[in-house]
């Protein structure tokens, strides 16, 4: 098969539909493989999770990583911002006896004051304000954030920048503010992981789900990119990007 056939064959095997936060159309494939990280934020939440009478899990997507942590504390909540999610979320979750919450403003939570002993938050942004008010007496607040330098690789062969508003957003930044606002940060690293996409079919589907890494991102738009990229996948195996992550552990 010619090289250009391909390319197009991936065009229009990329048209898939994306539901909730499920990535294992690409990744159970191994189409698209990322590099472990040098900490399991699961393994770090179970023995919160365990001891906590009052959970509230941050940004849970469609509910697909906080369903693999059960048994929950006796109250959980969960809040999802990205409305199309929302829906699919409270499928999942609140037949396992989660209430989970709409969220527009990270500086306004529609929760209680001092309610939660665990607040956990993976890839959401948040108001460390609002994190203190909500948080009970010596509750911890555990996340995993995305950095600002987020595969930047896949920005420049496209020629768009990264978002400039998130530029600042990595561990010395975050730490700070959380400190700034009253917090014992006990627990921080940050790692760059290797991402690799081996068609490009799966980086399609990747930038498709996720609008804000390149926006207003469609096939037509952006063809002779995906094009290149594809060209250099069937040279040298695969497209690489770096991701940036990391993750705090913070008391009052």
């Amino acid at each position: 098969m010619k090289i250009d056939d391909r390319f197009e064959q991936y065009l229009n095997e990329a048209q898939r539909a994306f539901s909730g936060w499920d990535f294992s159309y690409i990744t159970g494939s191994g189409r698209m493989q990322t590099q472990l990280l040098p900490w399991s934020l699961g393994s770090i939440l179970i023995p919160y999770f365990r001891d906590a009478r009052i959970l509230l899990d941050m940004g849970t997507g469609g509910g697909e990583f906080l369903s693999t942590l059960q048994p929950f504390p006796k109250i959980t909540y969960a809040t999802e911002g990205y409305p199309p999610i929302v829906p699919v979320a409270r499928r999942k979750l609140e037949p396992l006896g989660v209430q989970v919450v709409y969220v527009e403003d990270d500086d306004k939570l529609p929760l209680p004051d001092r309610l939660f002993d665990v607040v956990m938050n993976q890839h959401e942004s948040y108001a460390p304000s609002e994190i203190r008010r909500i948080l009970a007496e010596q509750g911890v607040f555990i996340t995993q954030q995305v950095g600002g330098t987020y595969c930047y690789q896949i920005n420049d062969l496209f020629g768009v920048p990264l978002n400039a508003e998130f530029a600042h957003w990595n561990l010395d930044y975050a730490a700070s503010e959380l400190r700034d606002h009253g917090f014992n940060v006990t627990f921080a690293r940050e790692d760059y992981p290797v991402q690799r996409f081996y068609d490009i079919g799966a980086l399609i589907y990747y930038l498709s789900a996720i609008p804000w890494q390149v926006p207003d991102f469609t096939v037509d738009r952006f063809r002779d990119e995906l094009h290149h990229i594809h060209v250099m996948i069937q040279s040298q195996g695969y497209f690489e990007v770096r991701q940036h992550r990391f993750i705090m552990i913070a008391s009052l």
